[in-house]
């Protein structure tokens, strides 16, 4: 591996860096509970006013309270956007049965590796940058937000405030297999189908009910329908409901939907076509309720541009950087829907996001830590 000032210094922080991988780790941070966020949160405060940076905890009455920090830079330059979230999928007191461990070269732990790893990355890719006595060129924005995991609804606002006054950013949601960076993301839609029938007695007139099921049936087949696997577009009917007893012609029924999309032209075409629904049972009604809470993150020739310029940061640092794409969403969906470049994926590499065997690779941290250093100092 090429001698590089950066890498040694981490090199040297890596138990260190596991050190401060546990202890967010153990602090446990469900996406809806403000308790055990706003505790994350001030934890994260301490760490990263440590390093100098300006701060502010952004409060958020109906969640995790928001962080911000800023390194400062020349004024002139628009600054880079750095992402990470810290809330988790993972209910308080999972601990007890997925404790912290280390075993065969991977930290395992709820959160470790989506993400409380990526702000393991942050915390020493600064440490580093101060160690060698380097600073980025431009300002930085560090922007920690807590409600990644539900869909961004409070943070949604400030990401995209930074983003239009930044010149990058960088999401440090965790990389594809492969040490794969992700340049495109499909956008995510949640959709609502509500279906009002009419109840009767099923063995005595039930040609005086209106059947919500059979309508349900109906509607299924024309969502599938709305599909298109060769534009990367698709739907999925994930639950529905409806019905009370058998004997009894269902009054009502109801269906979510999550759609997918590649682009943003498919992303209007499949919210059209859901809006645009029509019963066939004669005297059924239809409520179409949603929509896309996280726009297409689209290949641009500047996101491009800026994974070529990763790559040969990589290189220098002695690996091989791939990009891909991926079904999930994440907040640079937000980021590049507003023509900002955006690089996602820079996180630490691993396996087992909201699964049971969530683990992050020990021995790629400090690299993965002098990539994001590299990156703020040449981008």
């Amino acid at each position: 591996m090429p001698a590089n000032p950066l890498l040694d210094a981490l090199s040297d922080d890596l138990g260190a860096m596991l050190g401060a991988l546990e202890a967010l780790v153990v602090r446990e941070s469900p996406s809806r509970d403000k308790p055990a966020l706003d505790a994350l949160a001030a934890d994260l405060d301490a760490r990263f006013g440590s390093l100098g940076l300006s701060r502010e905890r952004l409060p958020n009455p109906v969640g995790g309270d928001h962080l911000r920090f800023r390194l400062d830079g020349d004024d002139t330059q628009l600054p880079a956007l750095v992402l990470c979230h810290f809330d988790t999928v993972w209910p308080l007191g999972t601990l007890a049965r997925m404790p912290f461990q280390i075993k065969e070269g991977r930290a395992h732990g709820p959160g470790a590796y989506d993400m409380k790893a990526s702000l393991v990355l942050c915390e020493y890719a600064l440490r580093a940058l101060r160690s060698v006595g380097r600073t980025p060129p431009r300002p930085v924005v560090f922007l920690f937000t807590s409600d990644e995991e539900i869909g961004s609804p409070t943070s949604r606002p400030l990401i995209e405030g930074e983003a239009r006054r930044s010149a990058y950013a960088l999401v440090l949601e965790p990389p594809l297999s492969g040490d794969r960076l992700k340049t495109s993301r499909k956008g995510v839609g949640r959709f609502m189908l509500e279906i009002a029938g009419k109840a009767a007695h099923a063995g005595v007139e039930p040609e005086k009910g209106v059947n919500a099921l059979v309508e349900l049936a109906h509607q299924i087949l024309a969502i599938n329908a709305i599909a298109d696997p060769s534009k990367g577009t698709t739907l999925n009917v994930g639950a529905a409901r409806g019905g009370s007893t058998s004997n009894v012609v269902p009054a009502s029924a109801s269906v979510e939907i999550d759609a997918r999309a590649s682009t943003r032209a498919e992303a209007v075409r499949v919210e059209g076509a859901m809006s645009s629904l029509r019963p066939v049972v004669l005297g059924a009604s239809l409520t179409v309720a949603g929509g896309f809470n996280r726009p297409p993150m689209e290949r641009t020739p500047q996101t491009a541009a800026l994974f070529e310029r990763a790559r040969a940061i990589g290189r220098s640092l002695g690996f091989e950087l791939g990009e891909g794409s991926t079904g999930g969403g994440s907040d640079g969906n937000f980021t590049a829907a507003l023509g900002l470049p955006t690089l996602d994926g820079l996180g630490a590499p691993g396996a087992g996001a909201h699964a049971e065997n969530e683990h992050i690779q020990i021995d790629a941290l400090p690299a993965r830590a002098a990539l994001l250093a590299a990156l703020l100092l040449e981008l």
